[in-house]
């Protein structure tokens, strides 16, 4: 059984209310008009080391040693008596000697009490200390990860950087025009990783533009690939997608692949011309396609074995759960990646 410590109670109601502070897990305070302490919950008495029957009829500013007579807090108080204010969340340190500081939130409510004559405030503590560490601590933690991520970030960058150099001082070296195209070719892949890299790296959120990314793609392999610009262009028409990371990531390297595979085959012999990218959404399903107006597809299939940058697109393709479809531009030809989600179980069934 609680014990209610107290001043004496006017009236049942009141020793009502006595009741239910005194048995309250949560540290309360029950005050006059003058901010004498009428009631104390017990578990307010045990969370500050204070003898219960010494914090009724005390003054809160005279409990314990003083260290709840803080300037601010008393005229917070005071004010809430009268009705011009109200303690609301207010931060406090509550300082003992001897003991490690403790971090509290307090609410005052000036209570609408049967007696109107008689002001009652209601204070509620509750001790922070350990959850405000705990988020200090995850904070910490989160900025020394950023520092690290960002770090490795630049390495990267400064890694792909000089195996792009490598590449292309490889491919000035050779002899051979097959293994030339297949220095530029990975030199090609390693730009567009490498910003993609980039786009990531800056962008702060969880979701990706996916307008912005595909643009600063493409702007990389023109100007890596396309030595006249004004003959053949790459443009990119996107809507208002976003996607996370990881999708990003393997939209960006499709792309490469097919617009690489245009530059190769769609414009033999310097032909002008142009590329389109396009990406739409709609809810879960989404198209992304690139097409040329180039010389088309091969009256006569190719029966050999897929080349490089088919098997990618394929290997992509499935990860993105999508499919990839093939179709003559008249001129060029348009590669789409269509991803469809399923319907539910029983959707479009009749009954």
């Amino acid at each position: 059984m609680v014990e209610l410590r107290s001043l004496d109670p006017e009236s049942t109601a009141l020793s009502l209310m006595l009741a239910v502070i005194a048995s309250s897990n949560t540290p309360l305070l029950l005050l006059d008009g003058d901010l004498r302490v009428i009631a104390a919950s017990t578990s307010f008495c045990r969370a500050f080391q204070l003898e219960p029957a010494s914090v009724p009829k005390s003054q809160f500013s005279g409990l314990g040693r003083g260290e709840w007579n803080v300037p601010q807090l008393m005229s917070l108080l005071e004010g809430t008596a009268s009705g011009a204010a109200e303690v609301h969340a207010y931060d406090f340190d509550l300082k003992r000697e001897g003991q490690a500081p403790r971090l509290l939130v307090m609410n005052a409510h000036k209570l609408d009490y049967v007696d109107k004559e008689q002001i009652r405030l209601l204070l509620a503590v509750a001790d922070v200390t350990e959850a405000r560490a705990s988020e200090k601590l995850k904070d910490n933690l989160l900025r020394e990860k950023a520092i690290l991520l960002q770090e490795v970030q630049h390495r990267v960058a400064n890694s792909l950087q000089i195996i792009a150099s490598i590449l292309m001082q490889s491919a000035r070296k050779v002899q051979s025009d097959e293994t030339r195209g297949h220095l530029h070719d990975a030199h090609s892949r390693l730009m567009s990783i490498a910003a993609v890299q980039k786009h990531l790296a800056a962008s702060r959120l969880g979701e990706v533009e996916i307008r912005t990314y595909l643009v600063q793609l493409c702007k990389s392999l023109g100007a890596s690939m396309i030595f006249d610009p004004k003959a053949l262009s790459i443009e990119v028409i996107v809507d208002e997608s976003t996607t996370n990371a990881d999708v990003s990531v393997s939209l960006g390297l499709v792309v490469t692949e097919l617009v690489i595979n245009a530059l190769k085959h769609a414009f033999p012999g310097h032909r002008a011309g142009a590329i389109v990218v396009r990406y739409s959404s709609q809810g879960p399903n989404w198209t992304l396609s690139v097409g040329d107006n180039g010389v088309g597809m091969p009256a006569e299939p190719y029966s050999g074995k897929p080349g490089l940058g088919t098997n990618i697109v394929e290997a992509l393709a499935k990860r993105l759960e999508a499919e990839v479809e093939i179709s003559d531009a008249h001129p060029g030809t348009l590669v789409s990646i269509v991803h469809v989600e399923p319907a539910p179980d029983g959707a479009g069934q009749s009954t």
